[in-house]
């Protein structure tokens, strides 16, 4: 009796241990995996995008041409350029995502506001693959990957507005590393350029949601 006990509490262990082991796998990513895809962002991907939370500074990306590569942030131009300003120093950031929409809004030091609305586009584009930086240990390597979402911006206020007249785009990138599958925090970093006739910018920030923004990739 107890000999056949054990055997069954040995069998039910063997079984979890499978179907972990199969859950694992399957999210498991092969050495070489390229993928690119474009369709209407899912359920599951709107619940990805809705779970991750943005840190609360953003920088202005800026090259050596400075301003020049600029347009419709004359307000921020003036502060930034004034002695007041100090060199290095990050934007305040308040981002929501509800019904579909980014709201993504900016404060600097000097207390100059706005903000921009990004409805989600129709359609985005999913990208994973193995950039050959990481070995697999038996459960797949790690991918680099990206969520992109390319629409039009519905509206701006405070320092932004003057800039986005119709049609003003927006371009959308949130970036991380994961295997197979997908998690809201698998995504460290995100990247946002707006383009139109009379704006051109772009900011940088973390996710404060990603679960290793620091962590190096294991080298070969």
């Amino acid at each position: 009796m107890i000999k056949r006990f054990s055997i069954m509490i040995f069998a039910v262990v063997c079984l979890l241990s499978f179907a972990n082991n199969a859950a694992a796998c399957a999210c498991c990513a092969e050495a070489g995996t390229y993928m690119i895809w474009t369709g209407k962002p899912s359920e599951f991907i709107l619940g990805v995008v809705g779970g991750m939370e943005f840190d609360k500074k953003t920088d202005l990306y800026m090259t050596e041409a400075g301003f020049d590569m600029f347009k419709g942030l004359d307000e921020i131009k003036k502060e930034m350029e004034s002695d007041s300003w100090v060199f290095g120093t990050s934007l305040d950031l308040v981002n929501e995502f509800t019904n579909k929409t980014w709201k993504f809004t900016i404060k600097t030091p000097g207390g100059k506001t706005g903000t921009l609305v990004l409805p989600m586009p129709v359609q985005m584009v999913q990208y994973k693959v193995d950039i050959h930086d990481t070995k697999d240990t038996g459960l797949g390597v790690s991918l680099y990957k990206e969520f992109r979402f390319k629409g039009n911006v519905q509206s701006g206020t405070g320092v932004f507005r003057s800039g986005i007249v119709k049609p003003t785009t927006y371009f959308l990138v949130f970036q991380g590393r994961g295997n197979g599958c997908d998690d809201y925090s698998d995504f460290t970093h995100w990247h946002l350029e707006i383009d139109g006739k009379k704006a051109r910018y772009e900011f940088n920030g973390k996710l404060s949601s990603g679960a290793a923004q620091d962590t190096e990739p294991e080298q070969n």
